[in-house]
């Protein structure tokens, strides 16, 4: 089929600059939800119907390899899809979809084209307790004859609960005759793509209805709060999916996934969770509350504990991760390795066994296994305008406040006392110890706070 996507809406009531199909749920455009639905379609061709927003549409949404077409200026629905005629294969029906209806499930757009065939015009309504603002399906003895927006309807129509969601699939052959005729005599001054109904019904084409499984998955966004209720029930669907799996989560109501999260058996997830792009829990896996993780895969049995922020990083199995930790990308970390609070690792690999448990800054380091790098070690990488590299091969213990000025290498079993400031290679198996001889000045006496 051909896939027609309308996104040349300005969105007046979003009051942003950015275009209202680029608003975004689940950390994606909108735009993207519609366009990856459309795709598990598996269609012939999807063309995008933009206009507001211009080129910033088409540069979001750049690697989509979708088929653009401009409408300028924007005179309807119908306008819109006139604009997309050029565009598609005559000879295959078109499915209609919109840039801001982002939740539509692939299953119920299947079983509209199911049912509409390709010699008939399919539309997706719902039934609504409330239908205002919407337009209203008409039957006569059960059969649709056309479609009336609430503006202009009389209180009869206004009262029918079955609406418009605007979805629809139709002939193409059909629209190309359609849509040039259609008249824009109505309370907007638009060219309405409803208004094909009526034209089908008088050709004696069969109209026909499916409803989809729930009300959300036609709705769209007009508004920063409609946007933050489809966002709430995108990621309880999510949240769902994730516990059917066997994940547990302390409570469904406060997780966000910006990507995709993949689990093992037995994880669990404490409140306030922010996941973004891939990420990876292996079985056994804790995360504990107020995490961030982008781009990330935890090894089986690891612990985060409350605060965590990794980024494009790597945690071996059964890890001690926490609170208050930042991995930063380029961060390996291997089997039982601890990062404790306020430790900040980036760009370094840690192999097995190692400890960084609390205050300490690893950047552009390779950590091998066994280490123990003390309180307020910080790996001195970066001189202004190059970064250089830290070794520290396995056994090595750093005593607390050191700095380690790359590049240099802490030799195996070696030990660095406490306060040291390592500018040349440790040898291994000795200690290395940099600090001047203490002293203590007689007669010193403490400063004393001058009364006002």
């Amino acid at each position: 089929m051909n896939v027609v996507i309308l996104a040349a809406g300005q969105g007046k009531r979003m009051r942003s600059d950015l275009p209202k199909v680029l608003h975004t749920i689940a950390g994606m455009p909108m735009l993207a939800h519609v366009i990856d639905t459309a795709r598990q379609l598996s269609p012939a061709r999807i063309v995008v119907v933009y206009g507001h927003g211009g080129e910033t549409v088409r540069e979001a949404m750049a690697a989509a390899d979708v088929a653009w077409a401009k409408q300028e200026p924007q005179l309807g629905t119908g306008h819109a899809v006139l604009q997309a005629l050029p565009h598609l294969d005559p000879s295959r029906p078109t499915l209609v979809l919109y840039g801001d209806v982002p939740l539509t499930r692939v299953d119920t757009l299947r079983k509209l084209l199911a049912a509409a065939g390709d010699d008939s015009l399919g539309l997706l309504t719902v039934l609504l307790e409330n239908p205002h603002g919407y337009g209203r399906i008409v039957r006569v003895a059960g059969a649709i004859q056309r479609i009336v927006e609430e503006k202009d309807a009389d209180d009869a129509e206004r009262a029918i609960r079955e609406i418009n969601t605007g979805i629809l699939v139709a002939p193409t052959a059909a629209l190309a005759r359609w849509l040039p005729t259609l008249g824009n005599r109505n309370a907007q001054g638009e060219y309405y793509l409803t208004d094909i109904v009526a034209l089908a019904v008088q050709e004696g084409m069969p109209v026909g209805a499916t409803h989809p499984a729930a009300p959300w998955e036609v709705e769209g966004v007009n508004s920063k709060v409609q946007l933050a209720t489809l966002e709430r029930v995108h990621q309880r669907n999510l949240a769902e999916a994730l516990m059917e799996q066997g994940v547990m989560l302390l409570d469904p109501a406060r997780i966000d996934v910006r990507g995709e999260l993949v689990c093992g058996r037995d994880v669990s997830i404490d409140v306030g969770c922010v996941f973004e792009g891939r990420v990876e829990l292996g079985d056994g896996v804790a995360v504990g509350p107020h995490c961030v993780l982008k781009n990330v895969r935890i090894g089986a049995g690891t612990k985060l504990q409350a605060f965590c922020h990794l980024d494009s990083a790597e945690v071996g199995p059964q890890g001690q991760i926490g609170p208050y930790a930042r991995l930063r990308p380029g961060t390996t970390l291997g089997a039982d390795v601890h990062i404790g609070n306020f430790v900040e690792v980036k760009n370094s690999a840690i192999a097995d066994h190692s400890k960084a448990n609390h205050l300490a800054y690893v950047g552009d380091a390779t950590v091998g296994s066994r280490v123990n790098i003390g309180a307020g070690t910080i790996t001195c990488n970066y001189d202004g305008a190059n970064k250089f590299r830290t070794v520290i091969e396995d056994d090595v213990f750093i005593g607390s406040d050191t700095q380690l000025v790359a590049p240099v290498t802490v030799g195996r079993g070696a030990t660095l006392g406490a306060g040291t400031t390592l500018t040349r290679d440790a040898p291994p198996d000795q200690l290395t110890v940099s600090r001047a001889r203490q002293v203590s000045v007689a007669g010193w006496k403490r400063p004393v706070k001058k009364k006002a």
